[in-house]
């Protein structure tokens, strides 16, 4: 059993960016979308059809860490049923970029930068899901880091991480830890919890950031940093999101 006790984050923090006028001149970037703003600030527009009536999810991953298959099925199957998107396709893509043990939230933006090769455009709004080797290097001995989301458009999956951390005795399975983080991540893009997508009911859990004060729900603080995350996310089931959440989705331009 692998430290069962140690305190998991499945988001340690939310970073803030400007956009800065070169943000984006290391790539081919071409769009007038910028994918450089904070985090929560394209909600709307992922959960509505107003702007962009599709979704393209870029998954870009280090060799060896390729999301599982059901894990993006379960990604495409919550934005269906959460979102007014028409069409939700998932592109996968081989990183070969010289791997790290660990990174920080500037070299993962700089692989972004550097391979992102969608953009958001006509009718189509564009998702960049990193998936690295390594581990944050703001893990400690008592917490792990196993995903951010960091831009308006971008999150980031620690996947060796993951694999530290499931699918042995007394762990969660794999696609259940994967699928969860995954699901966290990206609902933290919808804006929750009140990160850009308003409290329809006062649910917040302030004292932990944007999270939901029901211990039941997806965007429950200890499915990131509780000894409980063993009972969290544990078995064959990925933790939901909770009626207030839903709401919140909903009032912003969701299902």
């Amino acid at each position: 059993m692998k430290y069962i006790f140690k305190s998991i984050l499945l988001l340690s923090f939310l970073t803030i960016v400007s956009c800065s006028s070169d943000d984006n001149d290391s790539n081919n970037y071409t769009s007038s979308y910028s994918y450089t703003k904070q985090v929560g600030y394209s909600a709307e527009d992922i959960l509505s059809a107003n702007y962009f009536s599709n979704i393209l999810i870029e998954v870009m991953y280090v060799e060896g860490f390729q999301p599982q298959t059901e894990t993006l099925n379960n990604l495409k199957a919550f934005i269906q049923e959460r979102t007014y998107k028409s069409n939700v396709i998932i592109q996968q893509k081989l990183l070969e970029i010289p791997t790290q043990t660990d990174y920080s939230m500037g070299e993962v933006k700089k692989i972004e930068d550097e391979n992102r090769s969608e953009f958001s455009s006509g009718d189509q709004l564009t998702i960049s899901a990193l998936f690295l080797n390594g581990k944050s290097d703001r893990d400690t001995d008592d917490s792990v880091i196993l995903g951010t989301a960091y831009r308006n458009t971008s999150f980031v999956i620690f996947e060796e991480t993951i694999h530290s951390f499931s699918d042995n005795p007394f762990e969660p399975s794999r696609k259940v830890m994967e699928s969860t983080v995954i699901l966290h991540e990206f609902c933290h893009l919808l804006g929750l919890v009140n990160i850009g997508t308003p409290l329809v009911h006062e649910h917040q859990d302030t004292e932990n950031g944007g999270h939901c004060t029901n211990e039941d729900c997806l965007m429950y603080y200890q499915a990131e940093n509780g000894s409980r995350i063993g009972q969290f996310i544990s078995g064959d089931k990925v933790p939901q999101l909770d009626a207030y959440c839903i709401e919140d989705l909903q009032a912003n331009g969701g299902k």
